[in-house]
């Protein structure tokens, strides 16, 4: 991965954000590690994990991907090097975003990641039956105790993030930098319209998650095929919609027009979109991660683009 790294405030971040949900769930922790290596071995610094991960396996109580992530910084000694994203909000034990959940939980998660601070830490869903007023100046905290260093909104409404963004101007807090919303190239009214248009507005930079359509996108899943996975019942429901079947036809075009795979065309379109800083995409296994990577050198020609929007629209 050689493409220019992107700011998210005072972050420096790769083009690619290596998802860690798979971590203590799909793969144990050796297997985690040395996709970790080859990430960073590949030129990537840019982790994303959340409290919750993966509170919904069986015999897991969340906080798994943490304690992972955690174990492999320090066995590598690398922490400086990298960009750790982690959420609040959504773990059994500390739900919602209120100011004592939210401290609760974030001393936790840096205990988990065997650190003394987290780069990007997200409000993982809002919390609508609290005011923003209620939540951000506890956030803001965070920032000044020197616990988290950036801001960042995932699961936000348009209107609550302008709202979100309107109280930390006027209170002088630490504002939202980023959103991670779902979107893809077979979900994009998820994030395209009112939510991308309040990101650019504000210049906040979007790291979308789902970039891959649960595997649906990387071309494996066929009307004749069976993949078995953990995610393959929601890839599958995407091959039953006519916009599923479009995109995987254009998919097929340009991936043969370049010589890509399915995976590397679907996270170069992601990337190239208005915002866009980071697609989300984890790798279970070291070789899944090269197509990942590989999408921030490939450039997509008008012809591609305009196949590609126009079978996703």
């Amino acid at each position: 991965m050689t493409a220019a790294q992107k700011t998210l405030g005072s972050l420096s971040v790769s083009p690619l954000s290596l998802g860690g949900n798979v971590f203590g769930w799909t793969a144990d922790e050796p297997q985690s590690f040395a996709v970790l290596d080859a990430y960073v071995a590949g030129g990537g610094n840019f982790i994303d994990t959340a409290d919750v991960y993966s509170a919904w396996a069986p015999g897991n109580k969340g906080g798994e991907s943490e304690t992972v992530i955690g174990n492999w910084l320090a066995s590598r000694g690398n922490r400086d090097e990298v960009v750790i994203a982690t959420k609040v909000g959504a773990h059994p034990e500390h739900k919602g975003l209120s100011p004592a959940t939210i401290k609760a939980a974030v001393d936790a998660s840096l205990t988990r990641l065997r650190t003394d601070h987290i780069d990007l830490y997200y409000t993982h869903y809002d919390d609508e039956s609290l005011d923003v007023s209620d939540f951000l100046p506890a956030l803001d905290e965070l920032v000044k105790a020197g616990k988290v260093r950036e801001i960042a909104a995932s699961n936000i409404s348009a209107r609550r993030l302008d709202a979100a963004l309107a109280f930390s101007a006027e209170e002088n807090l630490a504002r939202y930098v980023a959103v991670q919303p779902h979107y893809n190239l077979v979900s994009r009214d998820t994030y395209e319209g009112e939510l991308a248009d309040t990101a650019a507005r504000h210049g906040l930079a979007a790291m979308p998650y789902y970039s891959l359509a649960s595997g649906f996108l990387t071309g494996k899943y066929r009307p004749d095929s069976d993949v078995t996975s953990a995610r393959s019942e929601k890839a599958a429901q995407y091959l039953a919609t006519d916009r599923g079947r479009k995109v995987l036809a254009a998919l097929d075009t340009v991936a043969a027009t370049h010589q890509a795979a399915h995976a590397t065309v679907a996270l170069a379109w992601l990337a190239g979109r208005p915002t866009v800083a980071a697609p989300i995409a984890s790798a279970r296994t070291v070789d899944q991660l090269p197509p990942l990577l590989a999408a921030a050198d490939l450039h997509l020609t008008r012809d591609d683009l305009t196949l590609l929007d126009e079978a996703s629209a």
